[in-house]
């Protein structure tokens, strides 16, 4: 079987509104953590605070220039929004897994068995990466509302007895994965 690929980069249909990428803007295989972003960040960068932040618009929509996978990886690529991350969670079985001896969750789809692999890729805060192997950070489009300093993201934990997975807002200068999407 062929992969599907899209600008060089590879995807899955899931069977839902946006084909979902097989592995985080700055891997190159689904198990690797990839590069940690900013919200609004199209780089990589060593110290993620505060006042290493950037991106200070407050738009409620990040342009296209400030989504890193849209910089990052061009055509049609882009961050997912919440609503697409909520279709995610709420269409797929979420199961907690170790792929090639990197902790994460196999994301299958309801409705066509087909799977990506999210590896618990930490956070990155000031010059430090956290909870690498626990827990999961991506960030979406998605600017907080009522909260302009904060933006949504999705968080996934292999902490608990069962498989945990939601969504939240945090402060944008935090350093999330991102997983691409296509139409």
């Amino acid at each position: 079987l062929q992969p599907n690929k899209h600008n060089g980069h590879e995807y899955v249909d899931l069977g839902l509104s946006v084909k979902w990428a097989t592995c985080n803007v700055g891997a190159n295989k689904p198990e690797e953590y990839g590069d940690y972003f900013a919200w609004g960040e199209i780089r990589n960068k060593s110290n993620y605070s505060e006042t290493t932040y950037l991106y200070k618009a407050k738009s409620t929509t990040l342009p296209s220039p400030n989504d890193a996978a849209k910089a990052n990886w061009g055509g049609n690529w882009r961050m997912p929004t919440m609503a697409e991350f909520d279709e995610l969670r709420n269409n797929c079985t979420w199961i907690k897994t170790i792929q090639n001896g990197v902790n994460g969750y196999n994301v299958t789809s309801k409705s066509n068995g087909n799977s990506i692999f999210l590896p618990t890729a930490g956070v990155r805060r000031e010059i430090s990466l956290y909870s690498t192997g626990v827990d999961g950070y991506y960030w979406s489009s998605s600017l907080s509302t009522g909260f302009p300093n904060f933006a949504c993201y999705l968080f996934f934990s292999s902490r608990y007895a069962t498989s945990y997975v939601s969504m939240g807002s945090l402060g944008r200068f935090n350093g999330f994965s991102i997983r691409p999407v296509c139409q």
